[in-house]
């Protein structure tokens, strides 16, 4: 897609540090995290969003999810979130499936008040 920003990062143009790459998949930090760690995991091919999933992009969720282990293990993270926004409604802002890894807390308390300072009392992630 020739205006999508991380269609764009993934061949070169103006890119972030990446965090991570591969012939695959590209990873690099949220500009705008939810918590210490927030790392957004992205497919080099272009797929609008995960409601746009079809079979044959069932490996590039597995090794999506591979990818994610792989980083928070380099991080040392303890402990992470991954979740997918699906469509406008549901939280997404760019129209390239992305999965978000969040973490970095020291505690659960920091997370809980991180969490809640966010959504509210009791929201959920």
């Amino acid at each position: 897609m020739k205006d999508c920003i991380f269609c764009k990062y993934a061949k070169g143009e103006n890119p972030p540090s990446f965090v991570y790459q591969d012939k695959g998949f590209i990873a690099f930090n949220d500009i705008n995290p939810l918590a210490p760690v927030h790392i957004l995991i992205v497919p080099r091919k272009h797929i609008k969003g995960i409601q746009f999933v079809e079979k044959k992009d069932q490996a590039i969720l597995g090794k999506m999810f591979l990818v994610a282990r792989k980083i928070a293990e380099r991080g040392n993270l303890k402990g992470y979130k991954l979740f997918f926004n699906c469509g406008k409604l549901g939280g997404q802002g760019i129209f390239h499936l992305h999965l978000h890894l969040v973490g970095g807390w020291k505690n659960r308390k920091e997370f809980h008040r991180l969490i809640e300072g966010r959504l509210g009392k009791g929201g959920v992630l």
